[in-house]
């Protein structure tokens, strides 16, 4: 039962390896710059390893190409509803939105991903699993429990670094929003959230009071942590709701300049 768990655990992490793959790739692309699209500090998209492990267990017996794509997209964009709802309650946020794509559901899942993922499933279930399983099945078992073990160790304390990291979000835009404009006002300049308002503020000061635009951008860098910035960076549909101007804002701030 151990080796079986082990090995499926090491399943999950090939799966979410090669979903940060895809998703990293497609949102460079659209975005003309490098993201990493995992919401883990490491090369990781958890829903796709959980989507393939779920796959691979319950599907795993199936041979009907047709049957396993309907029940694969089924599957799959409910798991992601759920992801998307779960954690928005459990942290305050949105990860993705897809209000623009047609036949979506509350912009938290849409049919062209649900067609995405029915496809996935056939080419997992009867493409890469079998390989997959054959070269696993090669590793010493001795080998197999000290690599599960490290793993699993690596992506725990991740998993606890990324969720510490981003829990405070709404209370750190609190933060950052009493602090700029504190400092902005004590400097006797005027300030407004949005990202195009923002943008020209930052030309106006690049042209002369660049001494106050480096003492904002550094009150915004002491009260965002590690963790924040790389969610603003790797996800440009997060959202806070009720504070998009202020997120807006602060993904102009932290725009690289040349």
């Amino acid at each position: 039962m151990l080796i079986a768990l082990e090995r499926l655990f090491l399943w999950f992490l090939l799966y979410s390896f090669i979903g940060w793959v895809y998703e990293s790739i497609l949102v460079s692309v659209q975005e003309r710059r490098f993201v990493n699209r995992g919401f883990l500090n490491g090369p990781l998209c958890p829903i796709y390893g959980t989507g393939a492990s779920l796959a691979i267990v319950l599907l795993g017996h199936m041979t009907n190409p047709v049957l396993i794509f309907l029940i694969s997209m089924i599957g799959a964009t409910l798991l992601e509803y759920v992801t998307s709802w779960g954690m928005e309650r459990l942290f305050h946020a949105r990860w993705w939105d897809y209000s623009n794509f047609h036949f979506n559901i509350n912009g938290r899942v849409c049919l062209l991903g649900a067609v995405v993922f029915g496809f996935g499933g056939v080419a997992i279930v009867l493409g890469a699993q079998p390989i997959v399983a054959e070269l696993s099945n090669m590793i010493p078992i001795p080998a197999l429990h000290t690599l599960a073990t490290v793993l699993f160790i690596l992506t725990a304390i991740d998993v606890a670094v990324t969720v510490a990291g981003i829990l405070d979000f709404a209370q750190m835009l609190d933060t950052v929003s009493e602090t700029v404009q504190d400092y902005v006002a004590k400097a006797g300049e005027s300030w407004q959230w949005g990202s195009s308002a923002v943008a020209e503020k930052v030309a106006e000061w690049s042209q002369g009071s660049q001494e106050t635009l480096e003492h904002v951008r550094q009150a915004v860098a002491d009260v965002v942590n590690a963790q924040q910035r790389r969610m603003l960076k790797s996800f440009p549909k997060f959202q806070v709701l009720g504070r998009q101007d202020v997120i807006d804002s602060l993904r102009e701030l932290m725009r690289p300049r040349h």
